[in-house]
């Protein structure tokens, strides 16, 4: 299997001599739109406006493409910088916070017996209040990690932290999350 950053971005015979690469968009956007969609699916918890927030982040990307350059960074780290710009902008002009409902997930289990349907709903609750606890910059890192699937690469070049610090920090948030929960069932 080709890497995706090969895969994605490739040089044309004439980007070849001009040392500009010439971007796959669609694939680029057939790659990332479930990670973006999925970040901002678990910000919003809500289906419409994370599709509305991942078009946005899309346009913004196509229409400042020539900006994009291989060799400050992955792609898929551009695009979640323009990602965490939007949400900021959503959040910012509606003077809202996340709502964190985790109602998206609700509905995911199709096959599951009533019983292990209010377990997973009442798991699904308690970890919206522990997650809701979460200072912003801890809830982000879960966000990008859980919710949009980035690396602790990617995560340290978004976010302008070191890869063990983010490794470091994520496995103490998920530590304190499962004592939490723990702490709940008593």
């Amino acid at each position: 299997m080709m890497p995706i950053r090969t895969a994605l971005v490739r040089r044309t015979q004439t980007a070849a001599t001009t040392d500009a690469p010439a971007i796959d968009w669609a694939a680029i956007y057939a790659d990332q739109l479930p990670r973006v969609y999925n970040y901002f699916r678990f910000r919003t918890g809500d289906n419409g406006l994370a599709e509305d927030l991942t078009a946005a982040t899309f346009e913004k990307a196509w229409r400042a493409r020539a900006q994009y350059h291989e060799e400050r960074g992955a792609i898929s780290t551009w695009l979640f910088t323009i990602a965490r710009s939007v949400a900021a902008s959503h959040f910012r002009q509606r003077h809202a916070v996340p709502d964190l409902s985790l109602a998206w997930a609700a509905g995911a289990c199709d096959h599951c017996a009533i019983s292990e349907e209010v377990q997973r709903r009442g798991d699904l609750a308690r970890l919206h209040t522990l997650l809701a606890r979460l200072p912003d910059r801890e809830r982000e890192l879960i966000e990008l990690k859980y919710g949009a699937a980035l690396t602790n690469r990617s995560i340290a070049a978004l976010i302008g932290m070191s890869e063990s610090n983010v490794g470091t920090t994520l496995h103490r948030i998920v530590h304190r999350l499962g004592r939490d929960w723990e702490e709940q069932e008593r």
